[in-house]
């Protein structure tokens, strides 16, 4: 069965006439056994080593010597474009953590959650930290905490909660580092890119992946101050592991330079390595907004509607809707004193077409409305209205998110 005695015992030698076994003769056979072996191994070793067969290393004097290396220790300087980007980048990253005050009465808060946001610029006596929306929302107070354990308190300077966007204001002495940011249209699908932030709450945790697609539309229900909006987001996708702590940090190129910001994962236990960065290039614009005005104006029509295809057959009668069409939006309320009404429109319009894009459902009208349309502008609205097609002027109102 391969039972192993817990001790050893020597057995008692065997006895032979004429005396103990071996003798005399065993101590000198096993004595110039050795003295040969010993000769045989100085002439061989040189062959051996320069056939390469015997290992090579230096000693501490610096010259090189052959053959094994017994409780030798090696110093290795592992140093890649990895580590610099890290050494780079991470002491701009830094937690942010959303305090709740426990009832008006007292001064007591207590950690609500914890994500991560990025050191993006230092002027005067202040710096500035993005991070995502979703990690301040609901704040009594914030809490910036850096890599060496310091934590100071950050002040609000505006949310957006359509791009899930904040940007934060804190003290510039306490500011060793300040991250650059990349150009998110310049990266390549496959090529490395590196998450850090502080998922699970562990301070500084960098994963490695590649961009696994960089222009990803994921549609997105997001509630907002009015209402909920359901539009499409592009995003980078990475299969930089992102885990809850992780949002509002940084994914960088291995120049150490910011191409997105880290905000959302599927969480599906069939899923794994499928992650989201808003890219930089599209965060830019907000990020600034935020800083200069605490909010950001998008356009506004100022109507309700359902998807074409959402209709009920009966309605479609009498709304007499022309057989061949397929898509639209049906208006079914238009707010008091709105662009909407100011135009025209009215309800029971069925809108196919903003300044000539048509549209295919209410996420095609939303993503639409929010990225390629601008507040003041004034649009071309093509509709039917009891079977006959109108075209209206809009001039586009403007709404904040937070």
């Amino acid at each position: 069965m391969g039972y192993y005695d817990d001790h050893y015992t020597n057995p008692e030698p065997s006895r032979r006439s004429g005396g103990r076994h071996g003798g005399p003769g065993w101590f000198w056979s096993g004595f110039l056994g050795a003295i040969v072996g010993i000769v045989v191994c100085f002439i061989v070793s040189p062959f051996l080593a320069s056939k390469g067969w015997l290992p090579t290393y230096n000693n501490e004097a610096g010259t090189t010597q052959t053959g094994p290396v017994i409780n030798k220790r090696i110093n290795t300087d592992v140093t890649t474009a990895v580590t610099k980007a890290v050494d780079k980048v991470s002491p701009a990253v830094v937690a942010v953590i959303n305090l709740q005050q426990a009832n008006f009465f007292d001064n007591q808060y207590t950690e609500s959650g914890i994500g991560s946001g990025i050191i993006y610029k230092k002027s005067g006596d202040y710096a500035y930290v993005v991070t995502n929306n979703h990690v301040v929302e609901g704040a009594s107070k914030i809490e910036v905490r850096f890599d060496d354990e310091k934590k100071v308190n950050a002040e609000l300077l505006g949310r957006d909660s359509l791009y899930d966007l904040a940007v934060l204001k804190i003290p510039a002495k306490y500011v060793k580092t300040v991250a650059q940011f990349g150009n998110s249209d310049n990266l390549k699908r496959g090529e490395p890119v590196i998450a850090i932030g502080n998922p699970l709450g562990f301070s500084g945790s960098v994963t490695e992946g590649i961009v696994s697609s960089k222009n990803r539309m994921i549609e997105r229900q997001v509630q907002t101050s009015g209402g909920q909006v359901d539009y499409n987001a592009q995003v980078l996708q990475t299969d930089a592991a992102i885990n809850p702590g992780n949002s509002g940090g940084a994914l960088v190129n291995l120049d150490g330079d910011v191409v997105g910001i880290n905000s959302l994962k599927i969480s599906d236990s069939d899923v794994e390595g499928i992650g989201f960065a808003i890219p930089i290039n599209i965060a830019i614009p907000v990020i600034q907004k935020l800083e200069a005005d605490g909010k950001v104006e998008r356009p506004y029509i100022g109507i309700s509607f359902v998807g074409l295809d959402e209709l009920p057959s009966n309605y479609a009668q009498q709304l007499n809707i022309p057989r061949n069409l397929k898509t639209g939006l049906v208006v079914t309320q238009v707010g008091s004193g709105s662009p909407a009404q100011r135009a025209g429109i009215k309800e029971g319009d069925i809108i196919v077409s903003v300044n000539g894009h048509q549209i295919q459902d209410s996420v095609d009208f939303s993503t639409y409305l929010y990225t390629n349309l601008k507040v003041g502008q004034t649009v071309k609205v093509t509709l039917y209205r009891d079977g006959n097609k109108r075209t209206l002027d809009l001039t586009l109102g403007g709404k904040v998110f937070s």
